[in-house]
């Protein structure tokens, strides 16, 4: 499985400066990247080795490619030009995003194609917040909260250029985002085992839903929130929660649960992930992620991942009341119990 890191922040933030300084680090060697324009990404001469109308090889050992109208015939010419061996034989995958994209269409693509879900796995959502302009672009641009909220880490960008010490535009960022670890990037110098994902690593629960979520912390969500710490993203209504339960869930009823999310949130349910202990198979918990309707296949890890073996469900959303989702949770699965009384023989899992 190669490991897709989308990179993604609004316009002027400074993910092309990141991106670019992250891609002469040598780690970062055998590392395919996906832009818009090339141009924009401002690579020194001196870095460009071989350059064609859709690639351009750098002398890191890095990989661009010109993203057209497609992302995933971008993805399957890339792939397969790797299997030609065309191209360098990458090892990872990044997905700049434009300033104005809202990366959840991304994030469906490369759970919903097939073909690419078993060769590619996302990694990370890296979301660069800039420390000048962030708080007025949270407030006035809902593409701005929406990149937020998704993200799997955060960098804080041009703390160089501010006086203060950011607590309003950090509490803002973390009330769409309790959760995800937040980096700062001067002039685009961070270390890319910060940002990027492995090849090697099975996905570390405690690190992807954010170590809160596994010490018990209830943080509040973008609408509870009452300080004075400014006015929340205009338009944005979107809410972070996290749901911990104690009893296992039936193997069926995950696969029910899963199915209503998709077919009665939508677009609301911007992104959920989670771990989850299976009635069935309890020594190997299930890992979920799912972006609005879209779901990827469970993962299931060796082992659990510390002492602690409850479920635990992390919600972004809009409009979406955790007290419904509980209430879904209950009610199928009592549901999928009842039937597993009555048919004994019902209800083993596949892994």
């Amino acid at each position: 499985m190669i490991p897709v890191t989308v990179l993604t922040g609004f316009l002027g933030s400074g993910k092309t400066t990141l991106l670019s300084h992250l891609l002469r680090h040598p780690d970062m060697g055998r590392t395919a990247v996906i832009i818009n324009e090339f141009g924009e990404m401002g690579l020194d001469h001196e870095l460009v080795e071989t350059s064609e109308e859709d690639f351009v090889e750098l002398t890191t050992g890095c990989l661009c490619c010109r993203l057209r109208d497609d992302l995933v015939l971008t993805l399957h010419d890339l792939l397969a030009r790797r299997r030609r061996e065309e191209v360098t034989a990458f090892e990872q995958i990044v997905i700049e995003t434009t300033g104005l994209a809202d990366p959840a269409p991304i994030l469906q693509t490369l759970a919903s194609d097939v073909a690419l879900a078993e060769t590619l796995k996302l990694a990370n959502v890296v979301t660069t917040v800039d420390a000048l302009l962030g708080l007025e672009t949270l407030t006035r641009f809902s593409e701005s909260a929406r990149q937020v909220a998704v993200a799997d880490k955060l960098v804080l960008t041009k703390t160089d250029l501010v006086d203060d010490d950011g607590q309003r535009l950090l509490s803002n960022v973390r009330k769409l985002n309790p959760w995800a670890p937040l980096h700062s990037a001067v002039n685009g110098r961070i270390a890319p085992s910060l940002l990027m994902g492995s090849t090697q690593e099975q996905v570390d629960p405690l690190r992807w839903l954010g170590q809160s979520v596994f010490d018990g912390v209830q943080p509040k969500s973008a609408q509870q929130n009452t300080n004075d710490s400014g006015p929340g993203p205009h338009g944005s209504a979107i809410e972070t929660f996290s749901i911990v339960r104690n009893r296992p869930l039936c193997a069926v009823t995950l696969t029910l649960l899963l199915q209503a999310l998709s077919e009665h949130c939508g677009a609301n349910l911007l992104r959920l992930k989670g771990i989850v202990k299976i009635e069935e198979d309890p020594e190997h918990p299930a890992v979920i992620h799912g972006v609005q309707h879209v779901f990827h296949p469970p993962t299931w890890l060796d082992h659990w991942p510390s002492s602690d073996r409850r479920s635990r469900l992390v919600f972004i959303v809009k409009t979406i009341q955790p007290t419904w989702v509980n209430a879904l949770i209950e009610t199928l699965d009592a549901e999928v119990r009842q039937l597993n009384n009555s048919q004994p023989n019902k209800g083993a899992i596949g892994r």
